[in-house]
């Protein structure tokens, strides 16, 4: 199942300060006392709740809590947690509670995001989190009135939401990998094309029970899931075959493929209003899971954030990996443990102010760990307006200039196959957890498709300087197909030296593991062909016709160094990552017959750009 920040107790790091060894007949202390309660929402409904809190510390303590759909802590944790160790300097009653329909608590856990309680007994997430808030600040003993709520992922969620209906005491939230619209992007989507193997695994352990059970791909989990999804054929025998509707999120994706009401009313960020409690957002432009939301989540609170309330932290991480050392990315090792930083010089003094009154306001609106030169960066907005757009140009040679190609009608094409598509990390792929290449894959090197007749690759001299990006990438491809459907998948690479490090040798694997030469993806993302004119109605392409693709790449903050070289690589399959696209257009593309499978000629012509946002 997914990452979870603060559940993590039973396994404490060993980064935790140094202490005298006790003496052999002393047995150390226990770091907290353990308490399971069923706090009742205004239905009636009751939740499974944890409460942990500090025996070292005394007087009235703010309490922390997390709300969660993959299990509450079983006891006490033998010792502080490594990414709470911060945070327990100061002290805080620590409570932990699954939602609805998880494990012991009461009702059903739709994975609605939808804002609509009617009446008042009517509930949603919002009222959960409110509900919640009241009963902890007004039954558990030795509080102090303050609130907070965070976590990453589904509980990043679960606490930003709160900020739509925040209860009075509700006085700090830090929503980290949180998400806003399950369509646009993140878990589920990515501009409307499936997240297949992702939605698989992940639904699966969520819906089809309560204890996170993961799939068994019917009765053994293959070795290369690619092979085991194009055996498959088109996504509604994913249902059909195997799930057979216990997995009701995975049922609605399929009868929904279109941005219709069902998911519009979900984005419950057109419920937020003016922002009123302290808010930490948490990113990393490295998340394989959810990278999207967060950008989102703070850009409608910034929109009315008259009292500088609202700020954001990103850097070059995975998903929770600032939850850690955060020293690397992937195999790329940088040595500064920006983890370490976020936690002890950002999080912790963020709730402590809030919550204990202690030290001083925080002060920045955006702080960000720049991949590249591996520092600490300060911007008063995001994105930074010191940034200039600069269109980066794919030219007809195969090469990336800053100039435009003097003929606009030069091409380069490929042919897209979707009985051999495009895989979206090296084979074989496992399933999703729990595997270290799952939580790295946005970061691998891209040499293993670089020549691959169905990618094209453009490739810049070495830089004579320094080229720093800092703010919203995007990219415009001027593309045709000789389908009436497709995917244009666009990725922006940092191309290492082939100096970059020492030529390894040894042991076995390591040499084709070098880092000379590897291709660092920066940014990555896709546009399906069938919602260019329309996310809410989709519409077939015209054969042959070239047509501008937009492709928005995300917030990203990275130096290109002197040396090395920026590459482009396009692509129109993602697998199985993404579910195929047939190619032939038809009305709800999960239902594709295997006949509607076909191949494709792409054509990829002048005026295709990537615009990067230079600092100079």
């Amino acid at each position: 199942m997914k990452f979870v920040a603060l559940a993590a107790l039973a396994a404490p790091l060993s980064a935790l300060p140094a202490q005298q060894a006790p003496q052999a007949q002393q047995k150390p202390a226990a770091p907290f006392t353990y308490e399971e309660v069923m706090v009742p929402m205004r239905d009636g409904a009751k939740l499974q709740t944890v409460i942990l809190r500090p025996t070292a510390k005394t007087g009235k303590l703010p309490i922390l809590l997390q709300r969660t759909p993959y299990g509450v802590p079983a006891g006490a944790p033998p010792a502080i947690p490594a990414a709470m160790r911060f945070l327990m300097a100061d002290g805080y009653i620590l409570v932990f509670q699954n939602m609805r329909g998880q494990f012991k608590s009461d009702g059903d856990f739709t994975m609605s995001m939808a804002i609509d309680a009617k009446g008042p007994k009517g509930t949603d997430e919002a009222t959960d989190g409110y509900d919640s808030v009241d009963w902890l600040v007004k039954n558990v003993a030795g509080n102090n009135g303050r609130v907070g709520m965070m976590g990453v992922s589904y509980p990043g969620y679960a606490a930003a939401i709160s900020l739509a209906r925040p209860h009075p005491a509700l006085k700090a939230v830090s929503p980290q990998a949180a998400w806003n619209d399950w369509w646009i992007h993140d878990d589920l989507h990515r501009y409307g094309a499936m997240r297949l193997s992702y939605a698989t695994d992940w639904l699966f352990s969520l819906q089809n029970n309560d204890r996170g059970e993961d799939f068994d791909y019917g009765g053994k989990v293959p070795v290369d899931t690619y092979d085991w999804f194009l055996k498959l054929g088109p996504v509604e025998n994913l249902d059909k075959l195997y799930f057979k509707g216990s997995v009701p999120r995975l049922t609605e994706m399929i009868e929904h493929p279109d941005y219709d009401d069902f998911w519009k009313r979900q984005r419950w960020t057109d419920k937020l209003g003016r922002t009123t409690v302290p808010t930490l957002h948490v990113a990393g432009f490295w998340d394989q899971e959810d990278p999207l939301g967060t950008w989102k989540i703070y850009e409608k609170m910034e929109a009315q954030d008259p009292n500088g309330l609202n700020m954001i932290v990103a850097g070059p991480w995975a998903h929770g990996t600032w939850r850690g050392p955060g020293s690397d990315v992937g195999y790329i090792k940088f040595g500064k443990e920006s983890g370490i930083d976020f936690l002890r010089d950002i999080e912790a003094p963020f709730f402590a102010h809030w919550l204990h009154g202690k030290g001083a306001r925080p002060a920045f609106e955006a702080r960000i760990f720049q991949s590249g030169s591996w520092e600490w960066k300060s911007y008063p907005k995001w994105p930074a307006p010191a940034a200039t757009a600069t269109n980066l140009y794919l030219q007809p040679d195969g090469s990336l200039s800053f100039t435009a190609p003097a003929d606009a009608a030069l091409c380069r094409e490929y042919v897209s196959d979707p009985a051999n598509p495009v895989p979206f990390r090296e084979r074989p792929i496992s399933r999703t957890y729990p595997s270290q290449e799952w939580r790295w894959w946005e970061a691998a090197d891209q040499r293993f498709v670089d020549h691959r007749p169905d990618v094209l690759s453009y490739v810049s001299a070495p830089l004579e300087a320094d080229l720093t990006v800092t703010g919203e990438v995007t990219a415009k491809l001027m593309a045709s197909t000789s389908g009436t459907d497709s995917d244009m998948v666009v990725k922006l690479i940092d191309v290492l030296p082939d100096d970059y490090e020492q030529p390894r040798s040894g042991a076995l694997g390591d040499y084709p593991r070098t880092l000379n030469g590897y291709q660092f993806p920066i940014a990555m993302d896709v546009r399906r062909g069938r919602y260019l004119q329309s996310f809410e109605k989709a519409t077939p392409l015209v054969a042959n016709q070239v047509i501008a693709w937009d492709v928005p790449l995300r917030s990203h903050d990275h130096v290109f160094k002197k040396g090395h070289r920026i590459m482009v690589q396009v692509q129109s399959s993602w697998f199985p990552m993404l579910d195929r696209n047939p190619q032939k257009f038809v009305p709800n593309i999960y239902k594709a017959k295997p006949e509607d499978f076909v191949k494709a000629t792409q054509r990829v012509c002048g005026g295709s750009m990537v615009t990067l946002p230079v600092i100079r």
